[in-house]
């Protein structure tokens, strides 16, 4: 009768439930044996799978250890980044950028944009007019390659941003100033040695074909004239040329640096409040990230280590019910077999008893009779 039950339960719990030892413990007198069959299941149980509950214990162990210490140290650096703030500031001119600015208005957008016009107009004119200088020189370099000249003009810009460049690495309020006024009185001078080199040939240059020609027919003084007329013509013309090349270069570089200055100045006043992240809060956000990503990865394998733990004890309680229930209905089978037999042996009993009456009740009447007769005797 049990061992269907034997293996269906074999199929269910592994290891099988011990009938034979419930059967042996059902047979013997009343008495521990359910504690029997409880330690003896137990015991099976272990022998079976002791190294796996402990191999779960202690990554249980090793998990919750390591998970208190990433706890400990995810709590700190939430501490330190509560007191942290996620932007800071940038540092404007030496200082952080923390003083509100005015918006644009009206006359400064009209004034940036006029310097920047007079840039644009100032490196133009000076690219093209010392590439038409250089062109017109006659030297061969720039005869052949006439790209060249257009090279050597591209120096105005770059001079005029290096100039710039110089402005923006002055940390000192009063050094820029003095950078700056310096730079505008050199591009001035500039301009009057340009236009005091231009207005002394201007006399000559502006002369019609007619008045030359006449001022080479009068007398043996406008002769002489004339001789001087085209020694400065031949000689000092050239270092007229020149210092007009040199103090238009000048002019273009230093004028056009002070108007980029004046433009970064224009910028400063109406600059945005920037902020930056804080290196220092990305750091430690990042490290947070990181350690919330390992608590997640140890409270997942905490999980599965106490879930294969509580796997192997739920399969040892339900091991150990299936065997009391087992000892159980072998006790009531046994029990009720003795009740049976208890009860056979009662009727058989009683059965025998009915038959031993009856023999004695048929029995009965003859020796009445026998006992009778000497009494009738005895009276006669």
């Amino acid at each position: 009768m049990s061992s269907p039950v034997r293996k269906d339960s074999a199929t269910a719990i592994t290891p099988a439930v011990h009938l034979e030892f419930i059967q042996n413990q059902a047979g013997l007198p009343e008495g521990a044996g359910i504690e029997e069959i409880e330690a003896y299941h137990r015991a099976l149980f272990m022998h079976h799978h002791a190294s796996e509950m402990e191999k779960f214990q202690q990554q249980g162990r090793i998990h919750e250890e390591r998970l208190a210490h990433l706890d400990m140290r995810l709590r700190e650096t939430n501490a330190k980044l509560a007191g942290l703030d996620k932007l800071v500031p940038v540092n404007f001119d030496g200082q952080p950028d923390l003083k509100p600015t005015a918006p644009w208005n009206l006359w400064d957008l009209a004034m940036f944009s006029a310097a920047a016009l007079g840039i644009l107009c100032l490196l133009a004119f000076g690219v093209l007019n010392i590439s038409f200088n250089l062109l017109e020189s006659g030297l061969v370099t720039f005869v052949e390659n006439p790209v060249r000249a257009y090279f050597w003009a591209a120096l105005l810009p770059v001079g005029a941003l290096a100039v710039k460049l110089g402005w923006d690495f002055l940390q000192s309020q009063r050094k820029r100033d003095v950078y700056l006024w310096s730079c505008l009185v050199a591009g001035l001078a500039g301009v009057l040695v340009w236009v005091a080199a231009y207005a002394s040939v201007y006399p000559t240059l502006s002369k019609s074909i007619d008045e030359h020609i006449e001022s080479l027919s009068v007398s043996d003084q406008g002769a002489a004239q004339g001789n001087s007329l085209m020694g400065m013509n031949s000689a000092g013309a050239k270092w007229i040329d020149v210092a007009t090349v040199s103090a238009q270069a000048i002019a273009e570089i230093f004028l056009s640096a002070v108007l980029g200055i004046y433009m970064t100045i224009l910028y400063s006043r109406h600059r945005p409040v920037r902020l930056a992240g804080n290196p220092v809060f990305t750091q430690l956000d990042e490290e947070r990230r990181l350690l919330e990503e390992s608590v997640a990865r140890e409270r997942m394998a905490l999980g599965e280590a106490r879930g294969s733990q509580t796997r192997l004890e739920n399969q040892l309680s339900a091991l150990v019910s299936f065997a009391k229930s087992m000892f159980q209905r072998e006790t009531a089978l046994r029990r009720d077999q003795s009740q049976q037999k208890r009860l056979m042996l009662d009727q058989i009993s009683e059965q025998l008893r009915s038959q031993l009456e009856t023999v004695d009740n048929r029995a009965t009447p003859g020796r009445n009779h026998s006992l009778k007769a000497p009494d009738a005797m005895e009276t006669r």
